[in-house]
């Protein structure tokens, strides 16, 4: 540990190491430094800017583990640089053994130049770790729920679409729950002391006779492309090809929705991505003529 060196002084030589771009954010002229402001990375992590000042300045003491995770993820930081921010604030580092939900610093760099397309990182037991603009514009933003409602398992199985979704979607893959399953016992396989991730399947296995029936059946497979057609409340159903890539060397997972150029959808999608998702402001109201 560098002498002198506490969370907060971690925190922003972190901060000052990343440039916008890195994280998908314009470059803007004038910036008085290279990094990060630290309003980008509230925003990043999901949290207030007077909370991430009074962290950089030592006076907000204890942060949870769940805060520390964030940071992590929104900062890019290595495996060992993530357990010697755990450590800084007086917290066990992650067991190995159990599902990571860092984003590696890669995907991180890969995904801000995806910007213009709906994509998902997802980690190995498939909880939504991060998504482009164009995602919540798409499937809607979750960034308001806890980390343990956005897993798609508990989606499919346990009738909480809107944990992933805020309107409808339906899936052309029939397969696609048995892979789901399979991925699951795979990743029961990899990191069998994972609470979270046996307290997962345990819930799934009381809730849902179709994940008892699945795991009976023992069916192999992954979940790597699909169908689906999202019923958007601005522009109407939209049909996408969904597919799944791996990232080499890591367990997360890109999800990503396309269409085909020049098709309806894609001119849906893109409509999606210029607004926001958000529909169209209804023209002002002419004043009203003056006798």
């Amino acid at each position: 540990m560098v002498e002198g060196e506490n969370l907060g002084t971690a925190l922003r030589r972190w901060r000052d190491r990343l440039s916008p771009l890195d994280v998908g954010l314009p470059a803007r002229a004038r910036r008085r430094a290279a990094g990060l402001r630290r309003e980008e990375l509230a925003d990043l992590a999901g949290l207030s800017v007077d909370y991430v000042v009074r962290l950089e300045q030592g006076r907000a003491v204890n942060p949870s583990a769940q805060v520390v995770a964030t940071l992590a993820r929104a900062l890019q930081l290595s495996p060992a640089e993530r357990d010697h921010a755990h450590r800084l604030a007086g917290l066990l580092p992650p067991a190995d053994g159990v599902v990571s939900h860092l984003v590696p610093a890669g995907v991180q760099r890969m995904l801000a130049r995806l910007v213009d397309l709906p994509v998902g990182v997802f980690a190995a037991d498939w909880t939504l770790l991060t998504w482009t603009p164009s995602w919540a514009a798409l499937i809607g933003d979750p960034g308001d729920l806890p980390l343990e409602q956005r897993n798609l398992v508990r989606a499919v199985f346990g009738g909480e679409d809107g944990g992933l979704a805020s309107w409808p979607v339906r899936h052309a893959d029939v397969g696609m729950p048995a892979a789901l399953v399979s991925d699951l016992r795979e990743a029961l396989a990899r990191y069998p002391r994972d609470e979270g991730l046996v307290a997962l399947t345990e819930e799934v296995s009381r809730t849902s006779p179709e994940f008892r029936r699945l795991c009976r059946e023992g069916t192999v497979g992954r979940h790597v492309s699909a169908r689906k057609t999202i019923e958007h409340p601005v522009v109407g159903d939209v049909t996408c090809d969904c597919d799944v890539l791996t990232a080499p060397g890591s367990d997360v997972r890109l999800v990503l929705y396309s269409a085909a150029a020049g098709s309806p959808d894609a001119e849906k999608l893109e409509f999606l991505r210029v607004t926001g998702g958000r529909p169209a402001a209804a023209p002002a109201a002419a004043p009203p003529a003056t006798p």
